[in-house]
């Protein structure tokens, strides 16, 4: 009996053309979400040259293991070197490693490198730095005998200013920073280097929009001592939150403490040019309390990917994407800050997010403009901050047409209005 229902609802054998077909048929009746986003907030929707997707996913680079071996790792050893090389060249400072695991860990592993370096206990982080890295760090430095003190940003301005880390002293190892900063802010990172250096301490600086490297000055030439970034703007797709990349640079006499691998360039016995690891040829170490780094994968496919996308994009690509981020950022701002109750609350200049404060409640607001106008329209702040009911954050980038500045403008006007006019009734 169970057989004969069983055959009864197995459709007959098709060819592989006509199984292609039946798929496709189902899949024409899904009804796919196709929505116009401006989430932000550590990451980003950039477009991905198709050539990125294509090259990552040749075997030799999709099933490659840790590079140990360096005569049968040339060409993964190669691509890694450059790179480093590239990271060096977008933050201005003298040494990258190999990547790591993410933007939120990089930061964090940045902390303890401070600790190593300067023999010093005390950490100040500025609290305009995304809350999720800030988490990140402090279960990171817990158990590692460091106090994190937090630099309080202005409410005005929204920059985090060089009189909010005047707890800096000699037992001060950092100053850690982001900037752009979480609500899109751009830090006087100069300001805030003299600050440190002052109290012979090192400036950190996180970067989550790494786009902005192609408008800003680089945090090097700002005097930055450790820059840490989240690489995946670098033709990376969002993915429901990763895999993604951690970009770590510094300066070259602090190149032994640098967490993670490192390649180098080296010659053979003919002259000729070959790569390999350098200073620690694995990350793992006899004693835990002596290592650089109890990280032991680095984001080898990852980091290709974002080497491929800034070799692809070149330098002008990169300025290109990031004039286009800003210019239509500043378009969106200057509309939505004409809208009846909107504003915005920080003055601080910005690259490609902002803070918008709403007439309402901006949590409902962005789930009815989501529902009934199929648009994200950003981040409600109040998710991290229940002090801030009204504000969310925008963020706009090269995939967002005008068209789409336009249906976020209108949606936000038309949602506004209904309900005022709701509670008047």
């Amino acid at each position: 009996m169970l057989q004969q229902i069983g055959v009864a609802k197995v459709p007959a054998a098709m060819s592989e053309l006509e199984l292609l077909k039946r798929f496709e048929d189902i899949g024409a009746r899904n009804q796919a979400a196709q929505r116009i986003s401006f989430l932000g907030g550590g990451v980003y929707s950039h477009y991905t040259p198709t050539i990125v997707d294509h090259l990552i996913s040749r075997s030799e680079f999709f099933t490659a293991y840790t590079p140990y071996q360096p005569e049968i790792s040339q060409g993964t050893l190669q691509a890694i070197f450059e790179f480093q090389t590239l990271v060096c060249q977008l933050t201005g400072m003298d040494i990258a490693n190999a990547s790591m695991y993410d933007g939120s860990t990089a930061m964090a592993e940045a902390v303890l490198m401070a600790e190593r370096v300067t023999k010093r206990s005390k950490v100040i982080v500025s609290s305009a730095i995304h809350p999720q890295y800030l988490e990140v760090a402090h279960t990171y430095v817990q158990h590692a005998g460091i106090d994190l003190h937090r630099a309080e940003f202005d409410a005005a301005s929204g920059q985090t200013p060089a009189s909010a880390f005047d707890a800096i002293d000699d037992g001060t190892a950092a100053m850690v920073i982001q900037s752009p900063n979480f609500f899109g802010c751009i830090e006087d990172v100069s300001a805030l280097a003299e600050k440190a250096h002052a109290a012979g301490a090192l400036l950190i600086v996180t970067v989550t929009e790494a786009i902005s490297f192609g408008l800003l000055r680089s945090p090097g030439a700002c005097g930055a001592d450790i820059v840490v970034v989240e690489g995946q703007s670098f033709g990376v797709p969002l993915s429901y939150g990763g895999p993604y990349v951690g970009l770590f640079a510094t300066r070259d006499k602090f190149a032994r403490q640098i967490p993670g691998r490192l390649v180098g360039e080296a010659y053979d016995k003919q002259g000729r040019r070959g790569f390999v690891l350098t200073l620690a040829t694995r990350e793992q170490h006899i004693r835990r309390e002596k290592a650089t780094s109890n990280i032991c994968t680095n984001e080898g496919l990852i980091a290709l990917a974002a080497t491929i996308y800034l070799e692809t994009m070149g330098r002008r690509g990169v300025q290109e994407v990031a004039h286009q981020c800003t210019q239509k950022t500043h378009y969106a701002a200057r509309e939505i800050e004409k809208l009846e109750g909107f504003s915005l609350p920080f003055s601080a200049p910005f690259f490609n997010e902002f803070v918008v404060r709403a007439p309402s409640e901006a949590s409902p607001l962005l789930e009815k403009l989501a529902s009934k106008r199929g648009v994200d329209g950003g981040i409600a702040l109040s998710r991290f901050d229940s002090n801030r009911p009204n504000d969310f954050l925008v963020c706009v980038t090269e995939m967002n047409p005008r068209e789409d500045i336009e249906k976020l403008i209108q949606g936000l006007s038309d949602l506004t209005t209904k309900t005022q006019r709701h509670e008047g009734t």
